[in-house]
């Protein structure tokens, strides 16, 4: 017989941050940033180091000075250490250890404390790679992020991971770690390729197709001025998919993902891997679209979504400019299985356990299934080519005004909220 004592240890630490929607945030007289930073009124000056993606220097050479200036301007409650670093842009930013590494290195050489901050501006990969360094320098450095894509704004920006690619798998390596608050600045969007501008507006409908259906109508019927870049639709869009994102993750009791179950990967198994089957060419947006589609016809081969709300989704894609189509997923191994099922086997590694995907049912609500039919992906892939050579209704050119009608009427009566 063995003997042993054991003492239970249990404790919860509350987290909250603020998640702030603004324009010009480096404004002189916008009072915005200041405020978030010293929201706990310390009295104290706040040091800090600021880190800023060289894709939005590119496309607004100002910035840097203007932060140094905010900054400067207030000497009596901030202070920059060292100079702005300039961090490059997009996937590569996170597709090794390198820019995570730099930004540490960074850091020790001013030696910030874990009431210092750490400033982050840019897009989803800048925010990712460096709010992973901020998180393990001290044991976390406070991060203060200010998301300059759609992706990033609404998604990628408002959570709580950070995270770099590694090894071939998307977020290998990472951590959980709130920020200290979330800034975002609507004036920074209209920079944005086309791509980059829609590359959220994939995030938004994953949420709405699987948790609020009004939500999803609204974007069905703005699908084309997101495309035309309307900034109100986008505004509009960016502030209630961060709020459903934000829900989640408040109210799902599992903030942490320590669970196996993970609703707002809704499109992201196969997501993923078409990322890397492209070498990263597929923007992850534009990969998130293209991975709700194919599961959506996953949906359907099941029964969980009519043939009708399975065109209403295609077409809103469609109409937004969304991809919902690429060769890759037809993509076979040498022994004639489909590359893309390999994202099945790294999902599942990197939910740990069982196998959980989400997938509507019908549009607005989700259930999570717990295995793969690589036959049904296989039929799911068939019905996908088909539909994507589709012309949506309200593209269709030549069409009769009464027809037009006729299909935007049903429409209508198919996706009024409930």
């Amino acid at each position: 017989m063995f003997a042993f004592d054991c003492h239970q240890q249990r404790f919860a630490v509350p987290f909250d941050y603020p998640v702030y929607f603004t324009k010009d945030l480096f404004h002189p007289q916008n009072p915005l940033f200041a405020l978030a930073v010293d929201r706990y009124n310390e009295d104290r000056v706040h040091r800090m180091m600021v880190f800023i993606d060289s894709g939005v220097v590119q496309a607004m050479p100002h910035v840097p000075e203007r932060i140094r200036a905010y900054i400067g301007a207030r000497p009596a409650n901030l202070r920059l250490e060292g100079s702005i670093q300039v961090v490059p842009g997009g996937e590569q930013s996170k597709n090794s250890w390198e820019y995570a590494r730099q930004t540490i290195k960074a850091i020790a050489d001013r030696r910030l404390c874990r009431q210092s901050f750490v400033v982050a501006v840019g897009g989803g990969s800048v925010l990712d790679a460096v709010g992973l360094a901020a998180s393990l320098i001290h044991r976390g450095v406070r991060l203060i992020r200010v998301p300059t894509t759609v992706l990033a704004q609404n998604d990628a920006g408002v959570g709580v991971k950070n995270g770099i690619n590694d090894r071939g798998v998307k977020n290998f390596m990472g951590t959980f770690a709130p920020p200290f608050a979330v800034l975002n600045d609507f004036q920074f969007l209209r920079t944005l390729s086309i791509e980059h501008w829609l590359g959220g507006v994939a995030e938004a409908f994953k949420v709405a197709i699987i948790k609020d259906r009004d939500f999803f109508y609204y974007l069905s019927r703005h699908a084309t001025r997101l495309r035309a870049r309307d900034e109100a639709s986008m505004e509009e869009t960016v502030k209630r998919c961060a709020i459903l994102h934000l829900d989640h993750i408040r109210t799902t009791g599992d903030p942490f993902e320590s669970g196996s179950a993970r609703p707002l990967d809704f499109g992201h198994w196969s997501a993923h891997r078409l990322e890397a089957l492209s070498d990263y060419d597929i923007s992850h947006g534009q990969a998130v679209s293209i991975g709700m589609a194919m599961d959506c016809f996953y949906a359907f081969g099941l029964g969980l979504l009519s043939e009708k709300e399975c065109d209403a989704i295609m077409d809103a894609f469609k109409e937004s400019g969304l991809r919902i189509w690429s060769e890759l997923l037809e993509q076979r191994t040498s022994t004639g299985d489909l590359e893309i099922l390999k994202g099945i086997d790294d999902f599942q590694e990197h939910l740990g356990g069982e196998l959980n995907v989400t997938l509507p049912d019908g549009i607005g609500k989700k259930v999570e299934i717990h295995q793969i039919d690589p036959v049904r992906v296989g039929e799911a892939i068939s019905c996908l080519k088909r539909n994507s050579e589709r012309i949506p209704r309200s593209l269709l050119q030549g069409a009769s005004k009464k027809r037009s009608g006729i299909l935007e009427e049903r429409q209508e009566e198919s996706f009024e909220p409930q």
